[in-house]
């Protein structure tokens, strides 16, 4: 095995010091705060991701509307996740610090859906019963690239509204049109909701490489889609990337829903099995991962793009929730199971083993903690040159063998 040096990758890392003051300077907002009558009853939905400050979001949000006179609960707008139960997603929701306790609102969680329509195709549409029985809908998530498409809408609000707000059912109905088609079916259907119910705004954050909020934005409905497209571009072009173009191996320590929809990043692994468009760097002959991480419960969701796993992760695995999971999707590969290895090291020595064309001692092997963190990297010896002339990356330690234990368990990174 090649010797491994740790790496800094550098990247803009403008964002929000105070994101509960941020929060609350947009509810504020005349046209905002004009939307929110006293003694109405609004339903905040939170989605399954592990977004930055979610648990400051929400809580803020909550008070805003309590300070407008509006009585505030929150429900979970999450589609299929937390194994499509109202207690699994409740308790996603917790993980993130989304408890009444700690954002001071009732959670109200059910699987149950309206039906409030069918588009032209004969498509119903559903909406979280909770939700449609309120006086207002007020709707929190993520702005960031997709992890299985390409469009000017990917991941956000408008996601959310559709697929997030409709459940497990509504969410089956959207993807059996396949993702290929989200980028024209996500706006339309929302069209369609929002003239319908009573969204009365979404709260669009996008975050830099350093999952840190850099924008909180109050968006109101007859403006949403066309601001949410630019805020799409503004998150592409503040997430992080791997700085090679050509990698032999990818070592993710660890993977799992709240990093990454599809539990490590195809944005960053540059892997999509699809053949969707622009996912294609940087070029990875072999991933392995290591394990599933604590808040993921099992849900190993995307799994199938891994070459080399784990026995551990293998243990870990909850196939309820992640066949689930994939079964909305329609996508049944996200639950392959990979060759899974008894330890850490058999894992990465089967990977060095299988690769082509590479000389010995000469793979060039990535390592991350996860997707969400590539600010600090471990690259191979062989890299070290293209580091050094990179602008943004810099080599912060001398090279050294992989740190495996007796019992071939990798030492965590340094």
């Amino acid at each position: 095995m090649p010797k491994m040096a740790a790496v800094i990758q550098r990247f803009d890392d403008a964002h929000i010091s105070d994101v509960e003051k941020a929060v609350r300077e947009q509810l504020t907002r005349p046209e905002i705060a004009a939307r929110v009558n006293s003694g109405m009853r609004i339903a905040i939905g939170a989605g399954s991701r592990g977004i930055a400050n979610i648990g400051i979001t929400v809580r803020a949000t909550v008070q805003a509307l309590r300070e407008l006179g509006a009585e505030p609960f929150v429900f979970p707008a999450m589609g299929s996740h937390g194994g499509a139960t109202p207690e699994g997603q409740q308790a996603v929701l917790a993980g993130y610090g989304i408890t009444e306790e700690d954002v001071g609102a009732p959670i109200r969680a059910t699987m149950d859906t309206i039906l409030i329509g069918e588009m032209k195709d004969g498509t119903p549409v559903h909406m979280d019963r909770y939700a449609h029985e309120a006086d207002g809908v007020v709707l929190i998530n993520r702005i960031k690239p997709h992890t299985s498409f390409r469009g000017p809408i990917e991941s956000g609000v408008v996601k959310m509204i559709v697929i997030g707000m409709g459940k497990i059912q509504g969410a089956t109905h959207m993807h059996a049109h396949g993702m290929d088609l989200f980028p024209e079916l996500l706006p339309r259907v929302a069209a369609f909701l929002m003239e319908r119910t009573s969204i009365l705004f979404g709260i669009g954050v996008v975050e830099n490489a350093y999952d840190r909020t850099a924008i909180v934005e109050a968006l109101l409905p007859d403006a949403l889609v066309e601001r949410e497209v630019e805020l799409q571009t503004k998150a592409k072009s503040l997430m992080g990337r791997l700085y090679f173009s050509d990698i032999d191996i990818l070592l993710i320590d660890q993977m799992g829903k709240e990093i990454s929809g599809a539990g490590f990043d195809p944005n960053i692994t540059g892997r999509n099995h699809r053949g969707v468009t622009g996912f294609d760097d940087p070029k990875v002959q072999k991933i392995v991962v290591l394990d599933l991480t604590k808040m993921t419960n099992g849900n190993a969701t995307g799994l199938g793009l891994a070459d080399v796993i784990t026995r551990k992760l293998y243990d870990a695995i909850d196939y309820p929730s992640t066949y689930g999971n994939v079964i909305t999707s329609a996508y049944l590969d996200g639950a392959l199971i990979p060759i899974a290895m008894p330890t850490d090291q058999q894992a990465v020595q089967l990977a060095i083993k299988t690769l082509v064309r590479v000389k010995q001692g000469q793979a060039r092997i990535v390592r991350i903690r996860d997707t969400l963190s590539i600010d600090k990297i471990s690259v191979s010896e062989p890299m070290l040159t293209e580091v050094k002339q990179h602008p943004d990356m810099s080599i912060i330690g001398e090279p050294a063998p992989f740190d495996f234990a007796p019992d071939g368990t990798l030492g965590p990174m340094q």
